[in-house]
This record gives C-alpha cells, structure tokens and sequence, in this order.
C-alpha cells in the first residue's frame, strides 16, 4: 500500500499522505457562529489519527450565508481566536489544516436572515425549513465577493495553509454554476461563461489578498442528477475557464443541487466524476464517495483516477482510520503519535 501514504505536493502545502478529511458540517458553533472546544477536540483527533489533509467544515463567510444558526463563521474579526485553536490543533499532530468558505445561498434555514440566491427560486418548497430567496442584485454580488475576500484574510491570520471555495452542493456559488438554478438573464447567467462568472470574481478576488505560494481548492458538485442539469465534462468546462485565476486542485462531489432526487451511492460513486474533471482540466483532484477501505482507497491512487481520497463518515466512526490502516498494510509511519508507539 505505497500509493496513500505517499506525500503530496501543491505549492507550499505538504501532506504527509493522500488521505483528506472533506467538509463535514457538525452544526455545533454557538449562534455568533464562534468556534468551541467541541470544534477543536474533533479536528485534532482527526490529525492525531494520521490524515493528511483537514478540510474544516462549510464556514459561513457572512452570517445570512449560514446553512443553519449553528454554522462556524469567519465573517467576523471576533471568530478568530476559535478558528486559530482550530488550526492550532491540526498543525501540533502533524496534519495540514484548511478552511472552506462557504455561502449557502437560498439553502439558508435562518429565517431571520435574507435568503438570497442567483433566481428567485425555492429549493424546496415541500419544506417550511426553506423560504424563496430574492434574487440577488448587483450590490449583492459585489457584496458577497467582498466577504469572500475579507474571509480570505481572516483565514490567514488564523493560520489556515490551504483554503476552499465551496462551489458545491447547491449552495450558492453552485447555484450560480447550475442551469437548474440559474435563470438570469445577465452576464451572471445564460452560457456557460456566464454561469461561471460569479466564481470567477470570487476567486479574484480571493487571490488578491491569498498568498500564491497557498493552494487555492474549488469544491465542485460534478453532478446535478436532474434532467437538463450539469454533468461532469460542463464543469470540467467552466473550471477551464476560471482556473488560471489560481485554482491549485479541484475537490470533487456530486448532487445537492435539487431536492427530491436518486443518487446512485455506493463505494466510490463519485470516483468517476472526478476522474473525468482530472483529465478534462489537467488539474490535480479529490475524489472519494462512501470509501470505507484503504484497500479501495489505494486502487483509486494506482489506477490514477484521483490524486487525493477523501473519507468522510468513515473518519467520523474511526478517527485514527490511516493509522489503523497503515498497521494492517506493513506501513511503517514515522509520524505516529509518541505516546502511541507502543501500539
């Protein structure tokens, strides 16, 4: 098992080997969208147990871009201390720690908030958790592309290494790559390009105060799973018109776009996908989907269908998954916790 415990490079971010822990929200931040100790204890255990790369859970760059009132946020001066505990934790056990910026666009479950969203459509409007969002204006726009790039420098002085822009999952900046949820008639909407133009400036804007020598990572849903909706090589189209911006590597997903809808899950099901974005783009990629094997893991790497794997719920039920995993394959670490080496 050589493949997943090999490191790997982008830029100035070294992992000790290619398994990532994704984005997993825990809806455990107070109402200030402030860090706890919950929040650091989780991390760390995570990076005690050997994963390379953290990724740290949908963090709402203003408070209306929250998916619940129990989002983390980083749309505040005053978040962070707790995020830096965060990044703190992470960096001691040896892992490398990033940050998702996130806005959740008409997913927004805060009712006192302003929903906002690209169209002025409901994702669902079967359940009273989601409210019609108003479409948003251009002083809206140029709003939320400032509070990414204000996130961006909170990010820094928290010590994040690598960031995240999530462009998934239909939040908001998937809803604007999405022709399911995107029906302007402005230079944010129609084509591809247009769809596209929104992430672009983000990212723009993002870089401007984001150091080049830091990874820049774009989360993706590859697939709408709904008729008319996006499939992999569209946004292998739209990545190649926004990443020489400075996209570092695309963290690929699927769904979350529309309600009500068949995903196909089992064991790598996003695996394709993300192959599919790595050769259309040319750029390194994350891919995973219900891998509960390092086994499976380490064919996925071989068979150079992804460059990174990411385990989820599966690093939730067993934190110290790649140690385990490398014991069981004759892996000798080096960066195994001291106190542990008796194990």
């Amino acid at each position: 098992m050589n493949a997943l415990f090999t490191p790997f490079r982008v830029k100035n971010m070294e992992l000790r080997n290619r398994i990532v822990m994704p984005p997993m929200c825990m809806y455990s931040a107070g109402s200030d969208g402030k860090a706890t100790d919950w929040h650091s204890f989780h991390y760390r255990t995570r990076a005690q147990g050997g994963t390379g790369l953290i990724i740290q859970e949908a963090t709402a760059v203003e408070a209306r871009g929250r998916i619940s009132d129990r989002d983390l946020g980083i749309w505040s001066d005053d978040q962070i201390p707790g995020l830096q505990s965060i990044v703190d934790g992470i960096k001691e056990e040896g892992a490398v720690p990033a940050i998702q910026l996130a806005h959740a666009g008409r997913k927004c479950t805060v009712s006192s908030e302003d929903v906002i969203a690209p169209s002025p459509v409901c994702f669902d409007s079967e359940d009273p958790l989601y409210l019609t969002p108003r479409e948003m204006s251009a002083e809206d726009i140029d709003a939320v592309i400032a509070s990414f790039k204000n996130a961006a420098v909170r990010a820094a002085q928290a010590g994040y290494e690598a960031l995240e822009i999530h462009g998934a999952h239909g939040y908001l900046i998937s809803e604007f790559l999405s022709p399911l949820t995107n029906f302007r008639q402005d230079e944010f909407g129609g084509s591809a390009g247009g769809r596209a133009e929104f992430l672009k400036r983000i990212i723009q804007a993002v870089r401007s105060v984001w150091a080049q020598e830091n990874p820049l990572i774009l989360r993706v849903s590859a697939l709408d799973y709904g008729d008319n909706g996006n499939e992999a090589e569209d946004l292998a189209e739209m990545i190649n018109l926004v990443k020489d911006e400075g996209l570092d590597l695309v963290h690929v997903s699927t769904g979350g776009v529309v309600p009500h809808v068949v995903i196909p899950a089992a064991p790598g099901f996003q695996i394709p996908a993300a192959k599919i974005i790595k050769t259309l783009t040319d750029l390194p990629v994350a891919g995973g989907g219900l891998i509960t094997e390092a086994e499976h893991a380490e064919q996925i790497l071989a068979d150079e269908e992804c460059d990174l794997v990411f385990l989820g719920r599966e690093l939730l039920r067993n934190p110290y998954f790649p140690l385990s995993s490398a014991q069981k394959a004759g892996v000798k670490l080096k960066y195994k916790p001291k106190q542990y080496e008796r194990s």
